[in-house]
């Protein structure tokens, strides 16, 4: 399928041998044998193309994806190796099980040079890096990381999001500067409305009579019953419409800011309101009964049938298998009763510990030089689309997949991004495949509803961090359950005040507290 974008690229990029610069503010030498000045101890180029002059091999740890094939045969590293000199043996551990490997390798003290795409926690950078198994980066980051250093400097939630308590940066993210990828759009069925004359809902009362509508009124006229006005992952549900009752998620978690004070909202009024009003939706079959039971690959196909009503996702690729992808057309947040109108987007540093660097690497100015490629639209772009030509073509300036690519279905076989989690950035250059323009104008309704600045989660020294992972482990657990109940009507909203009761012997106010301090030590 054919499709226009309205952004423009930096440059054509050449992704054979020709080198190409590794910071998109300055403008390197392309001929790989001439670098700019080296580091003077290191044998490490500042800039340009390769980073060592003398081949260089590091062991990097990873997660590998279902879809995903083995990284070396990926055309991003087999590109970037001949640019940069420096060869990656693999460490690949696959998605079911990886925690578990992960943790070995720390208790085990058997460490590759690197960790890359690994999830690594904030509790797990605090605590292997303090017990000196993963080393700081932050004067790394100054003297060999120019283009990250630049995105922190632009967005400065970046650096708080990732330093300590004590000024350290253990592991760096995976960084998202194109709203659309940090949101979940809401899809209506826009065909069916036009069937039944109906307007697109402005509030979350005018959902319930839309979707009311699109249970009984037949919209797509087959004489049954059999439409699904509604459905959602589980996990996102009260994301998606929490905005609409007053609840942000701020800091990571279940959190408003308000006049700089912290409020955790799970035993709030406004949430008892939302936690009714889902229960509504789905006592009248509004809202999909297979909700908290379905699987990925299920709720993906509702999607594709054409035949839902009403459902969230941040990409509408989902839609595309099905071809009904004109059916749907984003909308805006819901008002709420109280005229919220917020939208819920994940931060800039939206992918936590992509990427550290273990205290056994001999060559840490070199592997940080590696990673900082890909925090610019050009390292993206290659790590994303691969092989100009072969698995992608410039169109004004901006890089999509060719169709005779799309259609041999392997874009998750060439690119470690498919999965989620890779240390690199996504920004409006790098991101045609999954901000198509249904997509960009259904991100034009959420704009104005966005965050100024969504806050990540915000780092802990490790006593505390232990403290708030042990208070979250009970608390979110408890309210994970009991919301659930709350909505699929198996625990009366006359058990509120013993839902609150539990919250506050659970130590909400505590976790409360420890969440307004690191706040207040951000703000200074």
């Amino acid at each position: 399928m054919k499709r226009k974008w309205g952004a423009i690229l930096l440059s054509t990029m050449l992704i054979s041998s020709v080198a190409l610069a590794a910071c998109s503010s300055e403008t390197a030498n392309q001929d790989k044998g001439n670098t700019t000045k080296a580091d003077d101890t290191k044998g490490v180029a500042a800039t340009g193309f390769p980073i060592v002059q003398e081949p260089l091999k590091l062991k990097i740890f990873t997660r590998i994806a279902p879809s995903n094939g083995p990284f070396k045969d990926m055309p991003v590293f087999q590109e970037y190796e001949k640019m940069s000199n420096i060869q990656i043996e693999w460490i690949e551990a696959p998605t079911d099980g990886f925690n578990e490997k992960k943790n070995l390798l720390f208790a085990s003290n058997e460490l590759p040079d690197a960790l890359y795409r690994s999830a690594i926690t904030p509790l797990e950078a605090v605590r292997y890096g303090s017990g000196g198994q993963l080393i700081p980066l932050e004067k790394l980051i100054e003297t060999h990381a120019p283009n990250l250093k630049k995105l922190m400097e632009e967005y400065p939630e970046i650096r708080s999001a990732i330093t300590t308590p004590e000024g350290h940066i253990y592991a760096i993210p995976g960084i998202v500067t194109v709203g659309s990828a940090r949101t979940d759009k809401k899809w209506i069925n826009q065909e069916w409305l036009n069937k039944l004359n109906l307007k697109v809902p402005e509030t979350t009362d005018e959902l319930y009579e839309v979707l009311k509508a699109f249970r009984d009124q037949d919209p797509n006229g087959n004489g049954k019953k059999d439409e699904l006005p509604m459905t959602a992952r589980s996990a996102s549900l009260i994301p998606t419409i929490a905005g609409s009752f007053g609840l942000d998620f701020q800091l990571g978690y279940n959190i408003n800011l308000e006049n700089d004070k912290v409020n955790i909202w799970m035993g709030s009024e406004r949430n008892k309101e939302m936690l009714m009003y889902l229960n509504k939706l789905y006592s009248e079959k509004l809202l999909d009964p297979e909700i908290y039971t379905q699987k990925e690959a299920q709720y993906l196909t509702k999607q594709g049938s054409g035949n839902t009503g009403l459902f969230f996702d941040q990409t509408n690729n989902p839609m595309l298998d099905g071809k009904v992808e004109k059916q749907y057309v984003g909308i805006a947040p819901l008002k709420g009763p109280h005229g919220d109108r917020l939208q819920l987007a994940a931060p800039v540093p939206r992918d936590f510990g992509a990427f550290a660097i273990t205290s056994v690497n001999k060559n840490p100015e070199a592997t940080m030089r590696w990673i900082d490629y890909f925090y610019s639209d050009e390292g993206s772009t290659l790590l994303r689309f691969g092989r100009l030509g072969e698995n992608y073509e410039l169109r004004d300036g901006i890089p999509y997949y060719t169709d005779s690519f799309l259609a041999t279905g392997n874009q998750s076989k060439i690119t470690p991004y498919a999965g989620g989690g890779a240390p690199h950035i996504i920004s409006e250059k790098v991101a045609s495949f999954i901000n198509p323009p249904q997509v960009q104008e259904a991100q034009k309704k959420l704009d104005p509803y966005m965050p100024k600045i969504r806050y990540a989660a915000p780092m802990f020294d490790e006593a505390t961090a232990q403290k708030v992972n042990v208070l979250r482990n009970d608390i979110d657990k408890y309210y994970d359950e009991q919301s659930t109940k709350f909505i699929a009507g198996a625990l009366s909203f006359d058990k509120w005040g013993e839902f609150q009761d539990t919250l506050k012997k659970m130590k909400i106010d505590e976790l409360q507290k420890i969440y307004q301090d690191a706040y207040t030590s951000l703000k200074k």
